[in-house]
């Protein structure tokens, strides 16, 4: 079943899409969420399960290390990597999820903060032994997507690693006008490429893609 919300992100999407300001419409879909104009976009108390699936499965300790959420929303993913041992910070585009998450998880260890993935703050450039993304850079056209892409692979410190989770494009339909816009292997394979390793490209039901990638260091 669509839920409201997911129509008016289409709307507010393709309108700042068509702007050429492609990251504006978030902001926008949380205020009317919180305000009650629709449902609460992406409101969910438990982690993405690829996430949750891929810690179990490798045992994820994050004692002594850093963690970065890259478009964090309402914090449901950073709070579950911090409950990992992780000293965690999470970001998202939107001032309006960022002061939501505050007001919801006031006794937090989360850093949470507001920043622009495409101009991000200098002391998290290349910061922390663990980056998760999850669905903010399919939900980007090309461009900025390639200059976000960057940004993402750009927060992993040597030795660090990336784990990404996206829609999958795999051949079955025409390309959607988006977001989200399902990104291919090719994609998939590439990022990062110079800078990380890719560890794992798994399919997994959705369509989906759950990837893991290292830094040399």
């Amino acid at each position: 079943m669509t839920r409201d919300w997911d129509l008016r992100a289409d709307e507010l999407a393709g309108e700042a899409i068509g702007r050429g300001e492609p990251t504006a419409w978030f902001d926008r879909l949380y205020a009317e969420g919180i305000a009650g104009d629709i449902s609460v976009p992406w409101d969910r108390d438990d982690p993405n399960p690829q996430l949750a699936e891929w810690a179990e499965g490798v045992a994820l300790d994050g004692t002594g290390r850093r963690a970065v959420v890259v478009g964090c929303g309402l914090g449901a993913d950073a709070e579950y990597v911090a409950s990992r041992g992780f000293a965690t910070t999470a970001f998202d585009i939107a001032p309006a999820a960022i002061e939501e998450v505050r007001r919801r998880r006031p006794g937090s260890p989360v850093d949470y903060r507001v920043e622009n993935l495409l101009a991000l703050s200098p002391d998290l450039v290349g910061s922390f032994d663990l980056v998760v993304e999850i669905f903010t850079l399919q939900a980007l056209p090309d461009p900025p997507r390639a200059d976000a892409a960057e940004a993402v692979v750009g927060l992993v410190a040597p030795g660090g690693r990336l784990v990404a989770v996206a829609f999958r494009d795999d051949g079955s339909e025409a390309a959607p006008q988006g977001p989200p816009f399902p990104l291919g292997r090719r994609f998939m394979e590439s990022l990062g490429s110079g800078v990380l390793e890719l560890v794992r490209l798994d399919e997994q039901p959705g369509p989906r893609w759950l990837a893991e990638y290292h830094r040399p260091g």
